[in-house]
């Protein structure tokens, strides 16, 4: 069973929010209480927070599926329902969250970072929420809005001062259990190592981590072997200390060229913090106690100083050069630690909505001969919040698309009456007439909007102004009976 887990896929489904109610207010002697439906409750996030206490990313590995909770339901009596508590998922210290496409979202570092991941639903609105001098006792609430799905990926990166970099059993393992209190697991057969360990070395003043990744083979910057793996935890180091077995058995292998395959797959791996190649590198020529090992040593060291490299002999059984060492490695990550820039304060950034910005656009559709799809965060979600089985809501949402100026873009780039309209997952018929104008709308029983009837019924005002034309019409023609009787007594 795996004991270390260093990528995982999760499945986030984020919480719903609660729906509004519909209520009205009914107590004796008073028979127009008015509109009393709370609010929905939000739903719940789902958080990752940088824990001291995770150390592995083990548990998201046996529960990839992580769900928040829903927000409740409102009431009558104007009790909005609760919302629902947040997701908190722990994470280790490095942990580079990826979105579906590979692209980095937030890289977590410093503990109690957080990240909201997935955002919960908000809560829909109850109609006392939703009553207004015209629309007094609304029949209808708003829906609670479907939390956020998506899928992250976590990577975890180690947080390291000083990388090692070697071929496997060139002695990094014991390297880090020679000069710190790591007891990582050491063996004389390749890939020992399988886990990242992180060790701490004092220096003088100068306190530091060093990483015992798995070794580096030929072909690690394609995935062969366990390259990925190491590499991923080498990106965060300010120093790479490149571990050189003088002591190998293998044929055709020696510092210098063990020292070439490194580099070239480093140069080859595209991380995400920058080229491998630009860290400042330090060379440890290991097992000097054996003596073949040593006189090898001094026959490439000055190979190895004349590219720019700074050479150490050591033995990580003798302890022979790891004093040396270490203070050189202290030296080079203090001097990293100095030329980076102080941490900014954290601003706070507005984004005001530009003058021009209509909050919608008006695509044709390319499956739809004739018709539309209307784009933007407001009409996509005052759909999701429409109950449809409900008259009086689909007016409502047909005003607030008339006020926003859906209907008017949609007249301009000439959509027939009947054409279809497709807004997020809802497709409609147009009608420019539907609820263009609410000061058309006249309250009539709850759930019912008039004005989406095809055949519009007169009310008084209407047969008022009927009444009136068929006077002047019926007037006109009697005037005009005149005239023509006059004329006809003229001509005999």
């Amino acid at each position: 069973m795996a004991s270390f887990i260093d990528r995982v896929v999760l499945h986030l489904s984020a919480g719903s929010g609660g729906h509004g109610v519909a209520s009205i207010h009914r107590e004796k002697f008073k028979p127009l209480g008015g509109p009393d439906g709370g609010n929905g409750g939000r739903g719940g996030d789902i958080v990752l927070v940088v824990d001291a206490s995770a150390h592995t990313l083990l548990d998201f590995h046996h529960r990839p599926h992580q769900r928040a909770g829903n927000g409740k339901q409102g009431a009558g009596g104007h009790r909005n329902g609760a919302d629902a508590a947040d997701l908190e998922l722990a994470v280790p210290s490095g942990t580079v969250v990826l979105d579906e496409d590979g692209e980095v979202l937030v890289d977590l570092t410093g503990i109690g970072t957080r990240f909201v991941a997935a955002q919960g639903g908000r809560g829909g609105l109850g109609n006392a929420a939703l009553a207004s001098p015209r629309r007094k006792a609304p029949g209808f609430a708003l829906l609670g809005l479907p939390g956020q799905a998506r899928d992250i990926t976590l990577e975890l990166k180690s947080v390291a001062d000083v990388g090692l970099v070697g071929f496997p059993s060139a002695g990094k393992s014991s390297l880090v259990a020679a000069i710190s209190a790591a007891r990582p697991k050491i063996a004389d057969y390749p890939f020992t190592t399988l886990v990242p360990n992180l060790g701490v070395v004092s220096a003088g003043e100068e306190t530091f981590t060093v990483a015992d990744v798995p070794g580096l083979i030929p072909g690690a910057a394609q995935g062969r072997g366990l390259g990925l793996d190491f590499l991923r935890h080498v990106e965060r180091c300010s120093v790479l200390l490149h571990v050189l077995d003088c002591a190998t058995l293998d044929p055709g292998r020696d510092p210098l060229s063990d020292l070439d395959a490194l580099e070239a797959e480093l140069a080859q791996y595209e991380g995400t913090f920058g080229e491998l190649l630009s860290k400042p590198r330090l060379v440890a020529l290991n097992k000097v106690d054996v003596p073949e090992a040593a006189e090898l040593a001094e026959l490439v060291r000055a190979d190895l100083e004349a590219r720019g490299l700074r050479v150490f002999p050591i033995s990580a059984v003798s302890h022979a050069g790891l004093r040396e060492l270490t203070f050189a490695m202290a030296q080079m990550v203090a001097a990293d630690r100095a030329a980076r820039p102080a941490p900014e304060p954290a601003t706070i950034v507005l984004r005001p909505r530009a003058v021009d910005d209509a909050g919608f656009t008006v695509v044709p559709d390319p499956t739809e001969p004739g018709g539309f799809i209307v784009l933007g965060e407001r009409p996509t979600r005052w759909v999701a919040q429409t109950s449809f089985d409900n008259d009086e809501a689909v007016g409502y949402l047909a005003d607030r698309l008339a006020r926003l100026g859906v209907d008017a873009e949609l007249s301009r780039l000439g959509a027939e009456p009947g054409a279809s309209i497709t807004i997020g997952d809802v497709m409609f018929d147009f009608e420019p007439t539907a609820g263009v104008d609410e000061s058309e709308y006249r309250p009539t029983r709850r759930g019912t909007d008039g004005r989406l009837e095809r055949s519009r019924r007169a009310v008084a005002d209407d047969r008022l102004v009927n009444k009136k034309s068929r006077r002047v019409h019926e007037e006109y023609e009697g005037e005009a009976e005149a005239w023509a009787g006059a004329a006809e007594d003229a001509g005999e």
